[in-house]
């Protein structure tokens, strides 16, 4: 096996004591008839920065239009906060509770630019209205992930929900997002946020090379992650995960899904951050999904990493206590106010 190249500075929230990824659910019935209520509008403090101008460099006339002139200026400033998410339609419910957490815990809210990614089989046009109706004004943007990037890379693992090719999307943002976005937050759909945003994406960088300071630490969470993607794309790193992919096709070296590839890549070659950004776990194991509590220390990002997720058991009458955290922030509609 070659020699990697020293590794571009990507930060990664990992924790050190278990092992989770988030994936998405089983799709149900009811998945495609869900409605969602508007949230509130948040609005920049006074101390917010401008952004009214974009630099020329990173202005790209041949790239899709956007909405308009204002989303791109967004979507392409070095100012704005950027924030990658996958999107389908069984995981909506987690999604809109996420960006909601996003905005109202964020002291420049408008300042944020989200980055949707579905998969280009999905009905894109019902799951942008739907973030639309709920969040009328937040500036975003949606790329088509072609699953056949991945699909005759995917090897089966422990579970089948470990195996959906829009879980390996991450692995390609530094390819479906505008050249003008150098640095993006990645965040699971099953989490939610109590601090702001901005204090992550602000995370100084490390050292490359920089290894964890804790022996033996060789894993991390994906589900949360500051990427620099210049540095991704410089050193092509999604073609180097692509490899080890293509080596499990052909000699199986490991169960799970995307997370894997991403350790055998970047492993002791990541710069951490506080764990209070990744309070991981809280969906159990991935088999049983039983009930955790948060880790010690302080709490900024609650994520129901694991099998169970809140929507899934709220609805269920079966809550875990944490779950509860969780219920603020569902903006689905219940029977009782559609039917009013």
């Amino acid at each position: 096996m070659p020699k990697l190249p020293p590794l571009f500075l990507i930060l990664i929230l990992f924790p050190i004591s278990s092992l989770s990824i988030s994936t998405p659910t089983k799709l149900n019935s009811n998945a495609t008839s869900q409605q969602f209520r508007e949230a509130p509008q948040f609005y920049n403090s006074p101390d917010c920065p401008s952004i009214t101008t974009v630099h020329d460099d990173d202005f790209d006339p041949d790239e899709e239009e956007q909405d308009d002139h204002h989303n791109h200026i967004i979507i392409c400033s070095r100012q704005a906060v950027h924030v990658a998410m996958t999107l389908d339609t069984a995981y909506i419910r987690g999604s809109m509770a996420a960006i909601l957490s996003v905005l109202q815990h964020s002291s420049c809210p408008q300042n944020v630019a989200f980055h949707f990614v579905t998969s280009a089989a999905s009905n894109a046009s019902h799951l942008r209205a739907t973030i639309a109706s709920s969040f009328p004004y937040l500036k975003f943007q949606i790329y088509p992930f072609d699953d056949s990037h991945v699909s005759g890379l995917i090897s089966t693992s422990i579970r089948s929900a470990l195996d959906c090719p829009l879980n390996y999307a991450r692995s390609y943002l530094a390819n479906l997002l505008p050249l003008c976005v150098r640095r993006v937050v990645y965040l699971d759909s099953d989490l939610i946020l109590v601090d702001d945003i901005a204090k992550l994406a602000d995370t100084p960088p490390g050292r490359r090379n920089h290894r964890p300071r804790r022996p033996g630490a060789c894993y991390f969470n994906t589900g949360v992650m500051v990427i620099d993607l210049d540095r991704w794309r410089g050193g092509d790193y999604t073609a180097k995960i692509e490899e080890w992919m293509e080596l499990q096709k052909r000699v199986r070296i490991y169960e799970l899904g995307s997370l894997p590839p991403f350790l055998l890549v970047f492993a002791g070659k990541i710069a951490p951050v506080e764990h209070r950004w990744n309070q991981h776990g809280l969906g159990g194991d991935n088999f049983r999904g039983l009930c955790r509590d948060l880790h010690p220390g302080s709490v900024s990002l609650l994520h129901w990493s694991g099998k169970g997720k809140p929507w899934a058991r709220l609805e269920a009458n079966r809550p875990c206590p944490l779950d509860a955290l969780w219920a603020p922030y569902d903006l689905l509609e219940t029977p009782f106010v559609l039917d009013s």
